[in-house]
């Protein structure tokens, strides 16, 4: 009967199958258990030796079973594996070449207009403490500005900068005028919405002189060759604003690319498009680093917001969200 039963699991072609045939010899009402039960019924002077005889083909069932297994488990994986291969050195003709993601673009065309200037680009770390991020920029403890930050901080009174002006602190600690820098990065504020993200791209820079005066109308001037060149022919307004760290401040607009200052529903019908912000340094900036008798402006934007206006995303979370069918378009 044991040479049935073996010759039964070696003709098995599945693993189903296999389940199958094991409950058939050894389930609960298999041949070979039915077996077992008959015991009873045997003389007490045999029930020894067929016992030994029954748990020996149990045994070589169970052995015969495993090895079963996972030869059919071997074979089932090479199976799969041979449907599901590839030839990775065949020439794909669908293939198409990569390209950079639009804010990279963006960031390196900002760069290198700078860098074209004498601009450096200075670096700087994610997690500050509040004297560079707020104090040494004229936000004190308490400041109501503070609150328009939202900022996430962490222990021991650290917390991830909210725009890259701390890298402006710090190289002025370092460095003696005159200054010409730039510092891009990422920044981290709690917000999130079709035009803000909790971690979002700046640049912004400084000119600082000292024993020299410099106005409002080198800052004009340096904006407005900037803009030209990242949107070509468009119309530049500055709007009087406020920001601690500068005094005057103001917001640089230009005049809307999608509808031609005609009024739509990206330039909320005013056909303007808020850009940037600027100012010329406080002297309360200057105290707080050390510097004397100096004078400097400073600007900042936001890399994302310049990538949508040139791309024409209407979406801020687009450009995170790695769509292939989005990415795909900037090639």
């Amino acid at each position: 009967m044991i040479k049935n039963w073996l010759e039964n699991i070696k003709k098995v072609k599945s693993i189903k199958k296999l389940e199958e045939t094991r409950i058939a010899i050894i389930g609960k009402n298999g041949e070979l258990t039915k077996e077992f039960s008959k015991m009873k019924l045997l003389p007490n002077e045999e029930k020894k030796d067929v016992a030994k005889i029954l748990n020996e083909q149990k045994q070589t069932i169970n052995d015969a079973i495993s090895k079963k297994y996972e030869l059919l488990k071997m074979l089932e994986t090479e199976r799969v594996l041979k449907k599901q291969k590839i030839d990775i050195g065949r020439y794909n003709t669908t293939a198409t070449t990569a390209s950079l993601h639009p804010v990279t673009t963006t960031m390196d065309k900002i760069t290198t207009y700078f860098a074209n200037l004498n601009f450096k680009i200075e670096m700087g770390p994610v997690v500050e403490d509040e004297f560079h991020n707020f104090e040494a920029l004229n936000l004190p403890k308490h400041h109501p500005a503070r609150d328009m930050q939202d900022t996430f901080y962490c222990e021991d009174e650290k917390l991830l900068r909210t725009h890259t002006s701390p890298v402006q602190i710090r190289t002025m600690m370092t460095q003696k005028p005159p200054i010409r820098m730039i510092a891009p990065g990422q920044v981290f504020r709690r917000d999130f919405d079709i035009t803000h993200t909790p971690m979002f791209t700046q640049v912004e820079g400084l000119v600082v002189q000292q024993d020299e005066i410099v106005s409002f109308a080198n800052l004009k001037f340096t904006m407005e060759k900037f803009l030209k060149y990242m949107f070509g022919d468009v119309k530049i307004r500055f709007r009087p604003s406020f920001f601690p760290f500068t005094e005057p401040s103001a917001e640089v607009d230009i005049s809307c690319i999608f509808c031609k200052s005609k009024g739509c529903q990206v330039c909320s019908r005013t056909g303007w498009l808020e850009v940037l912000g600027c100012g010329i340094v406080d002297q309360n900036v200057f105290k707080a680093v050390g510097y004397k008798d100096c004078s400097g402006y400073a600007f900042g934007l936001g890399v994302e917001r310049f990538a949508m206006l040139l791309h024409e995303i209407s979406d801020l979370r687009s450009l995170f969200e790695s769509d292939i069918r989005l990415l795909g378009q900037f090639r």
